[in-house]
């Protein structure tokens, strides 16, 4: 599907549907640096915010949102925020908190999509499959009770969701993953997309080292346009939701410039073949030490 502009929707299993590109907020602390970015971001026609728990930032992004929506430019109904559920608050009842305390952060009466932000923490590693379950009912009943629309994954890879929906009683429709040139997990995105989930993808850009990239600037020059922007184009043509992030308003807006060019499937090809880019691979979620 090509997309053709910021507003335009994935659909979701729920029956829901969720803008075609987020804006990411991870490694934004939180302060006047997080609100203005996602203030210039609201400005430039973004209507899906990504943040969560763990980026220690949903204050800011709150207030952005709240005063954003004080100019009358668009209702909240018109956005779609996105928060994750910390590694700490695993247990039902912690998980029961954290939900209001995002609520209260961001200062929303809903959220809406959250998120298991990593399936197997360390605080619960013994008892992972237990503590998703515990966290993923209460997550349910926040949506019984209007407080979240849609629940999903991130980081959770096939024995993870497999465990997940044997007591699932609300589907998960997304699966938050790192998906960037060079790194497309095909294993992952191959059974989630079995599962009637839509991929994200986090730091489309593989966090800044691929801007070196030879192969990736030639490309972009033939396009006359920036690395980012192929870089969000690639995502979006892998028929993937991306979540660029930048603070700087120059790079938000041109970020946002992507609906005017279609990447070949040549480039395509390249791109996702690319070596020693840099780029961090993606994290094991079962050897994470947080």
């Amino acid at each position: 599907m090509k997309f053709k502009s910021l507003t335009d929707r994935f659909s979701l299993s729920n029956g829901t549907k969720i803008p075609c590109v987020g804006f990411g907020t991870w490694q934004s602390a939180n302060g006047q640096e997080c609100y203005n970015a996602v203030l210039s971001a609201l400005e430039c026609g973004y209507r899906h915010i990504d943040t969560a728990e763990g980026y220690g930032n949903e204050e800011s992004v709150g207030k952005a949102i709240k005063d954003f929506l004080a100019t009358g430019k668009c209702s909240r109904k018109d956005l779609y925020i996105t928060s994750k559920l910390h590694n700490n608050f695993h247990s039902y009842d912690e998980a029961k908190a954290a939900i209001e305390k995002s609520l209260n952060d961001l200062q929303l009466d809903y959220i809406d999509l959250f998120l298991v932000h990593w399936p197997n923490p360390i605080k619960t590693r013994a008892t992972w499959q237990k503590s998703n379950a515990e966290a993923w009912k209460a997550m349910e009943e926040a949506v019984d009770n209007g407080k979240i629309i849609s629940l999903g994954l991130s980081n959770f890879q096939q024995h993870h969701i497999e465990e997940l929906l044997k007591t699932a009683r609300i589907k998960p429709v997304v699966n938050q993953i790192k998906f960037c040139p060079g790194i497309s997990q095909p294993e992952v995105v191959k059974y989630s997309r079995s599962q009637k989930m839509v991929i994200e993808a986090y730091s489309p850009m593989g966090t800044g080292a691929i801007f070196g990239n030879e192969q990736m600037t030639k490309i972009a020059r033939n396009h006359n346009k920036t690395v980012a922007q192929v870089c969000i184009e690639y995502v979006l043509q892998n028929d993937i939701l991306p979540l660029p992030k930048s603070v700087t308003p120059e790079r938000i807006k041109s970020n946002t410039e992507v609906f005017d060019f279609e990447l070949t499937s040549e480039e395509c090809k390249i791109i996702s073949e690319l070596k020693d880019t840099g780029i961090v691979p993606p994290r094991n979620p079962d050897e994470i030490t947080f």
